[in-house]
């Protein structure tokens, strides 16, 4: 079926469910590209901020909070040109884009304690592969994707690959875990392979001048305030109504809840369209503090994934939610965020590593129950961050087993038994422990049901379509909707999902930029077969 676009959008009002980065890339392309008065523009959002998962909060007394941050690399074309648009967080004369690359220009990349075990850094100049690895792997590269359906990596590779540098270096680096999705990892080798030499190293892998929120949301909520988008916080999306016809299927009406938890409806008129994220990795997340472990809640508390599953018993090609929210224990795991008003750690760390902050990217101890990796960013990481202020961020990808240093699950620590069992495995116990005595550090464990949830093993058809067939005023956004050939859990994903709606439903004169496409340079195969041979 051919989807006629709109080419009159002046009198359109276009509905945003959820305020994450799919959500606000496509206010952009709707203003600039499709030329939808702003003011006709309404961003619906159960919180009280923007943004989803790219998050930071907090300050220096109470502690900082980043629940994780996204993958950058400079071949995210749709990304960084949808950021070029967009005046930075400090400066308005230079765009986020310039500044990140410039950013990234002065701290390089270029980790040199990718992996510990036993405290020590680890030689991880080869993968440590047999050729069996090698073999599986290659034959993953060209089998089709057709093929995968619910296959999970650990039916694809046999055990011994799961102790190789290799998976130690890509598990820690994407968060797969053995059950994820082996088409998922698949895409990834495509999408990646010009990375997969400097893997090690990290090499490749580009960061934001402060944290994600600071640095890419809150530029483009000015962008988009400065000309009048509607941004209405604390609404909940509850329901949506569609006209369900053999020739379409048509959004009728949005049932949502105030922040006085009022029930309203909004009815769409003819030219009215709503695009809605469907699902949410942090949905649900709760901070612990450092004497108190957070609780992990389930998807009774998440409006995100309650909504997408009203709306998926409506009609089959709105996708299968319960395949990615249904096995928290297999999508969870727990990050935490230190603030230090003391350099000791950082010192030490800088000292250990050989990397100055902000250019060695994840430490993960490979002998960790948890398989705990730590990150240290370029200080500041916050803009309201003192000079005499630190943070660093961590996580855990096990945290149902107990630590080998604190007789307790991960996902029953507070802050400050976090921080024992790093200690122990940095073997800095004792330098540490003034530090803690006197109070100058702080540490905030975030669990977070949901947050592998992209990776679960599906099929054709559990992820809807960004543009339903037969579907002529709405779309689905974000890590849960079906965009080909691209890696879900990457801010591209969901900036791509966003080109894909807007330039699908509105008569624009712009095409969808294609995904880099690597795996067919010569170079960079040659390179690749050579990193997995070492």
């Amino acid at each position: 079926m051919q989807r006629e676009k709109n080419t009159d959008p002046e009198n359109s009002k276009i509905y945003l469910v959820g305020g994450g980065l799919a959500s606000l890339a496509s206010a952009v392309y709707l203003i600039n590209d499709a030329y939808v008065p702003a003011n006709n523009i309404h961003i619906l959002e159960q919180n009280t901020t923007l943004g989803g998962a790219l998050d930071g909060c907090g300050d220096p007394d109470n502690g900082f909070v980043i629940r994780g941050g996204r993958m950058h690399e400079k071949h995210f074309v749709c990304y960084w040109d949808l950021l070029s648009h967009i005046p930075s967080y400090d400066d308005p004369a230079i765009s986020v884009t310039d500044e990140s690359f410039e950013f990234n220009a002065r701290y390089v990349t270029h980790a040199q304690a990718r992996l510990l075990k036993s405290g020590k850094r680890m030689d991880v100049s080869s993968f440590g592969l047999s050729l069996k690895h090698q073999a599986d792997l290659l034959k993953l590269t060209f089998v089709s994707e057709a093929t995968l359906n619910n296959v999970r990596i650990e039916d694809w590779f046999e055990a011994s690959f799961f102790e190789t540098n290799y998976w130690y270096l890509w598990t820690s680096m994407f968060a797969f875990q053995k059950w994820s999705s082996v088409a998922a990892m698949r895409r990834y080798m495509k999408r990646f392979i010009h990375l997969l030499d400097g893997m090690p190293t990290l090499g490749g892998i580009m960061r934001t001048q402060y944290n994600q929120y600071h640095s890419v949301v809150i530029p483009l909520q000015r962008y988009l305030q400065q000309r009048g988008v509607n941004f209405e916080l604390q609404t909940q999306v509850v329901d949506i109504d569609f006209e369900l016809l053999p020739s379409h299927k048509k959004a009728i009406a949005i049932h949502a809840r105030d922040k006085d938890k009022n029930l309203q409806q909004i009815t769409l008129g003819a030219g009215d369209y709503v695009f809605i994220t469907n699902g949410s990795i942090t949905e649900s997340n709760d901070n612990g503090s450092w004497k108190d472990a957070p609780v992990l809640k389930d998807k009774s508390s998440s409006g995100s994934w309650m909504l997408w599953e009203s709306i998926a018993k409506k009609d089959s090609s709105f996708g299968n939610p319960g395949v990615f929210c249904d096995d928290i224990d297999r999508q969870k795991w727990y990050s935490f965020t230190v603030t230090l008003k003391d350099r000791t750690f950082h010192d030490y760390m800088e000292d250990f590593s050989g990397n100055l902050a902000g250019t060695g990217g994840l430490v993960t101890m490979t002998d960790s129950n948890w398989l705990m990796s730590i990150v240290i960013a370029r200080q500041p990481h916050f803009p309201n961050q003192p000079g005499d202020v630190r943070i660093f961020w961590g996580y855990g990808l096990y945290p149902d087993k107990k630590g080998n240093y604190v007789d307790k699950r991960m996902s029953d620590c507070n802050g400050e038994e976090i921080l024992e069992e790093l200690w122990g495995h940095l073997g800095i116990k004792d330098l540490m422990t003034p530090v803690v005595e006197a109070q100058k550090i702080n540490c905030i464990p975030v669990a977070m049901p949901f947050i592998d949830s992209l990776f679960m093993p599906c099929a054709k058809g559990d992820r809807p379509e960004v543009l339903p067939e037969g579907a002529v005023n709405f779309a689905f956004l974000g890590q849960f909707a079906e965009v080909p050939e691209d890696c879900v859990f990457t801010v591209e994903y969901s900036v791509r999902s966003a080109q894909m709606a807007v330039y699908g439903l509105f008569e624009t004169d712009k095409q969808v930029l294609p995904v880099y496409d690597a795996i067919h340079n010569p170079v960079v195969l040659i390179k690749a077969m050579k990193a997995i041979c070492r």
